[in-house]
């Protein structure tokens, strides 16, 4: 079975995102979203990627590298420097800018900051709602042809830009396929699409990602960036 690796900036990754076989999953009855995201965090933390890519939206082309040792994911932009390190445990999710002087934790206050004013945020890179509390699977729809789960994640505290996430995972290979965003008043703020893949040393993994910030209540586009993997 093929298998795709999606390079977290969300992350989702924030960031990255693998196609998995995992057939606990998908055997009846239907899994609940604790156990397909305890499924995603687990292959998450067992990666070992060198990889560039960048974000482009317009004319503005972001470049970044992205190195990941396991558990740990390294972002690492330049004009001007900034590497960001993601490190992913069992129960949560650790943001850090690392400096000349080691590792700090990311300000609080900048994680729904843009990256290089591009769609992507910092709260993306992070990956926070793959630790969220709960959540429903809804049932089943069909995405670019796929019949997916459709699950719905609630935000635990006020903290995120989203109050609740609906994720679609491919039923066959755990692909997690489509990502919104919503705000506190139910409105779509934010969509993340895998667009496509590519296949690099005999393995699947993303080559572009979209991303569309929505403008709440219109379902009108305002922007649209991309996240792209270079071979």
């Amino acid at each position: 079975m093929k298998r795709v690796t999606f390079l977290t900036a969300w992350l989702i990754a924030a960031s990255t995102l693998q196609l998995f076989n995992h057939s606990k999953l998908y055997a009846a009855p239907p899994p609940s979203a604790q156990e397909i995201l305890q499924s995603v965090r687990m292959l998450e933390t067992r990666q070992q990627l060198d990889l560039d890519g960048q974000l482009r939206q317009n004319d503005t082309v972001v470049p970044f590298h992205l190195n990941q040792n396991g558990p740990v994911i390294r972002y690492s932009f330049t004009d001007p420097d900034e590497v960001i390190e993601l490190r992913l445990s069992d129960n949560n999710s650790r943001l850090d800018l690392v400096t000349d002087n080691g590792n700090e934790n990311f300000p609080a206050e900048k994680l729904h900051e843009k990256i290089r004013g591009t769609g992507v945020t910092y709260e993306d890179l992070a990956l926070k709602f793959l630790y969220w509390p709960g959540g429903r699977v809804l049932g089943d729809e069909t995405v670019h042809a796929r019949s997916c789960w459709k699950i719905q994640l609630t935000a635990p505290t006020r903290d995120s830009q989203y109050a609740n996430i609906f994720l679609w995972v491919d039923k066959k290979s755990g692909a997690l396929m489509r990502m919104e965003g919503y705000d506190a008043g139910g409105k779509l703020v934010k969509r993340f699409e895998v667009v496509a893949a590519q296949k690099i040393d005999n393995r699947w993994f993303l080559k572009q990602m979209r991303v569309e910030e929505i403008l709440p209540g219109t379902n009108k586009v305002q922007s649209r960036t991309y996240l792209e993997i270079k071979k």
